[in-house]
């Protein structure tokens, strides 16, 4: 309930008030306009946790909405009296690999939590000891304090622990499972984190794979929590509509969808942004900003994008991605620990049971990261890329990508991390250089598909680019045949009076052998559907 103002209250105390699209930490519905998160879930029976004294996994990417979840079903719990709930967070237990320094850190984040949302007659006092299994005590100690109400405990952010820490976590859990009950041990306890339980990697300090004597099979079930839905969409921002009278385009509310595929950090900042700064004096919302906010949430760079960032780096990531990016077919691309990390992170999802990138948002960023030093090193263009009618003039962009390409690729490709993905980032690095601030670029790419396609829009027209690579089996003919076909066909999908360009980059041991001359090849091909400019790289 917010509090009645008086007439002489601040105009910046009333907007200040006033509930809004959250980017920042969990959602509540006093300050921010929310949808009720327990409809998202994924496999969950939460009416059956609490009556069978049941223990469960809670696993999902960050900034989808697990805190705000987990913080609102705690409140429903304490407010309807049925059990007593607390939401515990270990995130600071991250730095004590060892059980002896970890199980006190989370004895002391349950009390924390517990007094920041429990009444001081229902928060637990430290054990006695402070010794490993300080956790089994509290806990056991914790229930008998609220009896005759049960107990039910949220644990989040359970993946930062490892090692003997995360064993110790689990084995104490388990040896309490079998007397829980009320007044006696925690009827229900969730484990919640970025992955599910079983892809925990727990390691001993020397690399040896530790047998922790399943410690957790006492799990019912995982759980995870889905995006939003496009329907999901149109209801948040009807929440804002309903208290502040500014509208939404239905076109632009299925532009975010299609932008975010439902991702809620990236929709309400998009939302955000358009209503805090596009849209700041309550004129209706419409695609063009929606764009805007789009390529502004790029350009800075938030934390969210900053963290998707920082997993490029790492190796397991960097060869799911780089085969997405090329359009690999790879039987082994979806099997094993690596694809099933880069699900869990968010990173890719299956489109229609491809591997592709989440979100064109994601798509988008991760193109751009990771040809930023390439397009920093490129020298500001000088030659005519631009016509007099303000459109771009791709034919002598292009040729002089191929003259940039002769003089720096080989250079440049051996200081590259993602090396199979080399041409597409290079020519995206020189095509950004160009268009930034002045145009844009649509990128498709997912594995399998053999190509990756953009769409240049500059000047009020597109410019279609389609990017292969020679497949060693098939040799440059039938490569080029089929990169034809594609191109013409990703056109029609984009502008049917859109130029088309074909880039054609061979890359085989015999494809680097040729003379330069030979692979820098340029030819303007008629076919029934229209003429497409081959260039070979």
């Amino acid at each position: 309930m917010k509090p009645t103002l008086s007439t002489n209250t601040p105009a910046w105390y009333t907007e200040a008030m006033s509930r809004f699209f959250n980017t920042t930490g969990p959602c509540n519905p006093e300050d921010h306009y929310i949808l009720p998160p327990e409809q998202r879930l994924v496999h969950a029976q939460l009416s059956r946790y609490i009556g069978s004294k049941l223990y469960w996994v809670l696993h999902a990417p960050r900034q989808i909405g697990k805190t705000t979840f987990l913080q609102s079903w705690m409140r429903q719990l304490n407010t309807s009296g049925q059990a007593v709930a607390c939401y515990v967070s270990v995130e600071t237990c991250q730095a004590f690999p060892d059980a002896a320094d970890a199980i006190p850190a989370v004895v002391h984040a349950i009390r924390e939590f517990a007094n920041a949302f429990l009444p001081k007659d229902q928060v637990p006092p430290l054990p006695d000891s402070t010794a490993s299994s300080a956790l089994s005590q509290i806990l056991t100690e914790w229930a008998a304090l609220v009896a005759p109400k049960p107990l039910v405990v949220l644990f989040d952010e359970v993946d930062v622990l490892e090692d003997q820490a995360m064993v110790s976590f689990l084995r104490q859990l388990r040896s309490g499972f079998a007397r829980r009950g009320v007044g006696q041990f925690p009827v229900s306890v969730a484990l919640v984190g970025l992955r599910d339980l079983r892809d925990y990697l727990i390691k001993s300090k020397d690399g040896v794979t530790l047998n922790p004597g399943s410690p957790f099979n006492i799990k019912q079930e995982s759980a995870t929590l889905s995006n939003f839905s496009a329907e999901d969409v149109i209801a948040l921002a009807s929440q804002h509509t309903a208290e502040t009278g500014q509208t939404f385009s239905p076109e632009a509310l299925a532009l975010v969808f299609e932008l975010t595929q439902g991702q809620p950090w990236l929709t309400n900042s998009l939302l955000q942004n358009c209503v805090w700064n596009l849209c700041p004096d309550g004129q209706p919302v419409g695609v063009d900003h929606i764009r805007v906010a789009k390529e502004q949430l790029i350009q800075a760079r938030a934390v969210h994008l900053d963290s998707l960032a920082e997993r490029l780096r790492d190796p397991r990531i960097k060869r799911i991605i780089q085969s997405i990016m090329v359009g690999e077919s790879d039987p082994q691309l979806t099997v094993g620990d690596d694809f099933q990390l880069a699900l869990d992170l968010g990173l890719v999802r299956r489109e229609q049971g491809t591997p592709a990138i989440a979100n064109p948002i994601y798509r988008e960023v991760i193109a751009r990261v990771l040809s930023q030093g390439m397009q920093d090193a490129i020298p500001a263009p000088e030659f005519a890329w631009a016509r007099p009618d303000g459109r771009l003039n791709m034919d002598s962009l292009l040729r002089e990508f191929q003259k940039f390409w002769r003089r720096h690729a080989d250079l440049w490709e051996a200081k590259s991390d993602y090396t199979e993905a080399f041409p597409h980032l290079l020519l995206m690095a020189f095509l950004q250089r160009v268009t930034n601030g002045g145009g844009r670029i649509e990128r498709e790419y997912a594995a399998g598909r053999g190509r990756m396609d953009l769409a240049v829009l500059y000047g009020g027209a597109w410019d279609i680019i389609e990017l292969k690579l020679v497949h060693p089996q098939d040799g440059r003919a039938v490569t080029v045949e089929t990169g034809l076909r594609q191109c013409l066909r990703y056109r029609d999908q984009i502008d049917p009076a859109a130029s088309c360009w074909l880039v054609v980059f061979d890359r085989t041991p015999a494809g680097r052998q040729l003379p330069w001359e030979a692979r820098l090849s340029w030819e303007a091909v008629q076919t029934a559907a229209g003429v497409v400019t081959v260039i070979g790289g």
